[in-house]
């Protein structure tokens, strides 16, 4: 790897037990085998959360921007919806 960067990591005494065993076990070649997998596990779930984040703020600018809240009867709504689930049904056959 010619293009590396060296960092110090800090884990529990179990966590790197962990490490140990994995790279003990033959199914790694070293600790930062591992550490660079767990980093790909990582990066991929966090571009993941990024996203929901990006999509949990427009909504909630969104809502804001929509103006002030109004009540509404949740019995009254739940009663549309389900006209409207039953009619898109009896429309989709």
């Amino acid at each position: 790897m010619a293009n590396v960067e060296k960092i110090s990591v800090s884990m529990t005494p179990e966590q790197a037990d962990l490490l140990k065993d994995a790279v003990n076990s033959g199914a790694y070649a070293s600790s930062s085998e591992v550490i660079r997998e767990a980093m790909r596990d990582w990066s991929a779930k966090w571009e993941t959360r990024k996203g929901d984040m990006e999509r949990l703020r427009a909504l909630w600018a969104e809502g804001k921007a929509s103006g002030a809240a109004t009540p509404v009867d949740f019995d009254d709504a739940l009663d549309e919806a389900r006209r409207e689930a039953k009619s898109a049904a009896t429309h989709a056959r």
